[in-house]
């Protein structure tokens, strides 16, 4: 930062996020009543946004009657702190009549200001403030220059609405927007819940990435749901959950502001999940400062699980700790810990908060697939048998006899409900990912099918999230890659917890030429959750792109790990044993291509056949490809 002098004086630039935000019909508000407009605008300050801007490093300059300007160090954080205030005051205005709502347009720009002691002066704040009135309510407007930064960082699918003039600017701004609509769909999503993360992956990409911020909630959709039908009145719903308020450790009363965003934001991501039953917050937080008998949380609220935790400052590290107890026993069915930089940890809160949703993911699948696995065969509902088709793709690791086993369950599930939208998706993936994994012996009638099962679900349930990601990759079996981006980004648009979407987006981008953007991606992703059971997907990702990138030692120590971990899967191997032979490792080499060839099932088996398979034309990714065969020809892969 270096001062510049003007006719003796010292003037203070320097480049920041902005963030300029004012409540919409602000004036009527106030003719109705003043008081009250006053008093629940400072309730709103002092409660989400002041703890929210200090949570992500950011700063309050001041405010301005109805509304606020700040700054951030950090595109991404003042990005991510915009959605987290829109989230949380939609979540305080759920209960609020319409006309009485008090809601934020929020405008962002990254540019040059001017310090004058605490307040801040510029084009930059000029455009912010312009930005902020292209938003709609409830919404968030950024410009060209914000996006460009947060592209490919923060899962957030703004809609681009190209140049735009505006008031007293001398050049266009290009204007990039989320509106409320998009987080209406995520609370208002009907019917079916997404299925968990699937084994189902049997393809030549993996589930990739949770970028920060992120919060992949999709695997508990089906616990956290209220069915109804033969639920007993007081039987604690399956999907009764509460997120009790999160304890700060650090003795501080006035440092606890992490541990409370910790616990809005599971409490607000569970709570947006299909007919999710989850306690509000407003609820949750009486409980905040008291000793809880766990047990009485089921008379009182009605809930099975509750959910626990803390966070303790020690240095410069921060540990969360979490518990998941069930409420009708006391038990603790769970319990994780997670540790962060505290210089990273503000920045970090949602992945904080991914990571501990991932977890419980996982646990719940297990509970409900337990559970059940006692229920006589022919007592179960075809939900209840695609969720067990779901779990047994969870824990099959690419075994053959597991995955036609899950697929019979979700055959089974269609036959009695041909509606089922958690069945269809599944089965879906059965032609979808024979044609990705290069294992198809019919494409056409395999996309075809897809299409069929596809298309049903959306028809059913247009705003399922898991619904779109089967679509995308649909388009990926097809080689239509922008496409399949856009459906993609249209399913972390309805959820945007929903993580396996971006498998797609991070396969698209390596077979565009772009896999240093996949290793990334696997990279954020096993740092996202670094104890998945699903790891060995993460790491095939990473030596993948590791491969087409010639960095052959990186895609071996990523590979291995992979074939660790899922020793039936026949793609891994095949890149393993390229990668070897590219750095000279012949013999491990061509054992590592027997042991691939001597794999059941069609696939590949010769240089001609993979180089008729690969899945795009791009010249960059041509041209990397030819690492991959070069490899699995010196590792003895014949020609023809």
């Amino acid at each position: 930062m270096a001062p510049t002098r003007t006719r003796g004086q010292v003037i203070e630039r320097r480049l920041a996020a902005i963030m300029m935000a004012d409540v919409v019909g602000y004036s009527r508000l106030m003719g109705s009543d003043e008081v009250g407009t006053l008093r629940v605008l400072e309730a709103h300050r002092s409660a989400v946004l002041e703890p929210m801007i200090t949570a992500h490093q950011g700063r309050l300059v001041k405010t301005t009657g109805d509304g606020f300007l700040a700054e951030f160090q950090s595109v991404v954080a003042a990005v991510s702190c915009a959605s987290a205030i829109q989230r949380a005051m939609a979540s305080r205005n759920a209960e609020v009549p319409p006309d009485r709502r008090l809601e934020f347009r929020i405008g962002i720009n990254l540019g040059d200001i001017i310090v004058e002691g605490s307040d801040i002066f510029g084009d930059g704040v000029n455009v912010a403030a312009r930005l902020e009135a292209l938003a709609e309510p409830g919404g968030v407007a950024i410009s060209g220059t914000v996006h460009d930064q947060i592209r490919d960082k923060l899962p957030l699918a703004f809609a681009d609405r190209g140049e735009q003039t505006v008031k007293n600017i001398s050049h266009p701004v290009h204007v990039w927007t989320l509106g409320a609509s998009a987080l209406a769909a995520l609370a208002d999503a009907p019917a079916a819940a997404p299925a968990p993360p699937r084994q189902r992956r049997l393809r030549l990409w993996a589930v990739a990435l949770g970028l920060a911020v992120v919060a992949l909630l999709a695997v508990a959709a089906w616990f956290i749901v209220d069915r109804g039908g033969g639920t007993d009145a007081r039987e604690p719903l399956r999907g009764g959950l509460v997120v009790l308020p999160f304890t700060s450790l650090g003795g501080n009363p006035g440092q606890d502001y992490l541990a409370d965003i910790i616990t809005e934001e599971l409490t607000t991501s569970l709570a947006r999940l299909p007919k999710s039953f989850v306690i509000a917050r407003s609820t949750a937080f009486t409980y905040k400062g008291k000793n809880v008998n766990v047990k009485q949380l089921n008379d009182d609220l009605n809930v099975r699980y509750a959910l626990e935790g803390s966070e303790q400052h020690d240095g410069t590290r921060v540990r969360i700790n979490a518990q998941l107890i069930d409420t009708t026993t006391g038990a603790h069915v769970w319990a994780d810990q997670f540790d962060a930089d505290r210089a990273d940890l503000l920045q970090m809160q949602d992945e904080i908060v991914t990571r501990l949703s991932r977890a419980l993911q996982v646990q719940f699948q297990d509970i409900e697939a337990a559970r059940i696995a006692q229920t006589p065969a022919r007592d179960r509902n075809a939900e209840e048998l695609a969720m067990q088709c779901s779990a047994g793709f969870l824990n099959a690791q690419f075994a053959p006899d597991r995955v036609d086993q899950a697929y019979a369950l979700c055959d089974r599930a269609l036959r009695l409900d041909p509606r089922n939208v958690r069945a269809l998706v599944e089965l879906s993936f059965r032609s979808i990912d024979r044609v990705i994994d290069l294992s198809t012996t019919d494409r056409a009638g395999d996309i075809r099918q897809g299409e069929e099962y596809v298309g049903r679900a959306l028809a059913i349930d247009p705003n399922n999230s898991v619904a779109h990601f089967a679509r995308s990759e649909l388009l990926l079996a097809e080689r239509r890659f922008e496409e399949a981006i856009d459906e993609a980004q249209q399913s972390l648009a309805l959820n945007p917890s929903f993580v396996n979407a971006y498998s797609s987006l991070s396969l698209a981008t390596a077979y565009s030429g772009e896999a240093q953007k996949t290793v990334t991606y696997a990279e954020n992703a096993m740092r996202l959750s670094p104890r998945d059971r699903q790891l060995y997907i993460f790491q095939f990702l990473e030596g993948f792109a590791s491969l087409l990138l010639g960095e052959n030692d990186r895609a071996i120590v990523a590979l291995r790990r992979s074939v660790a971990g899922a020793p039936q899967w026949p793609i891994p191997q095949a890149m393993l044993a390229s990668a070897l032979a590219n750095a000279g490792h012949e013999d491990e080499a061509r054992a590592t291509l027997a042991n691939y060839m001597a794999l059941s099932g069609p696939r590949p088996r010769t240089i001609a056949q993979w180089s008729a398979q690969l899945p795009s034309d791009n010249p960059t990714f041509r041209a990397e490809a030819e690492h991959l065969t070069a490899g699995l020809r010196k590792a003895g892969m014949p020609e023809q």
